[in-house]
């Protein structure tokens, strides 16, 4: 599986991108070896709570699954992308 990460409006920091890389991790053994996962964090203007969007998108898995979530915390929209991306999964599966 391929993991793009990507950051609009602001500079990535190493924690944030170790943290995606340990949660991706755990879908490289649902996704086929040929799927792609893009990440895109945006820092939304202007400053207020509510600002960091976070999008994911996961290509190969017979079709294209997308979540975006607007949080307090990158981690948190991470989290609550995969958690959507989780639910697109088991649907899949049950088809």
């Amino acid at each position: 599986m391929t993991l793009n990460i990507q950051s609009v409006n602001f500079d990535i920091a190493d924690r944030l991108t170790a943290y995606i890389n340990k949660k991706a991790r755990r879908y490289e053994k649902l996704l086929p070896a040929a799927a792609e996962m893009e990440v895109r964090m945006t820092v939304i203007k202007p400053e207020t709570n509510l600002n960091k969007e976070t999008r994911i998108r996961v290509i190969g898995f017979g079709s294209e699954l997308f979540a975006q979530k607007t949080c307090d915390t990158f981690e948190q929209g991470v989290d609550e992308c995969l958690e959507a991306i989780d639910r697109q999964i088991e649907k899949q599966k049950d088809k």
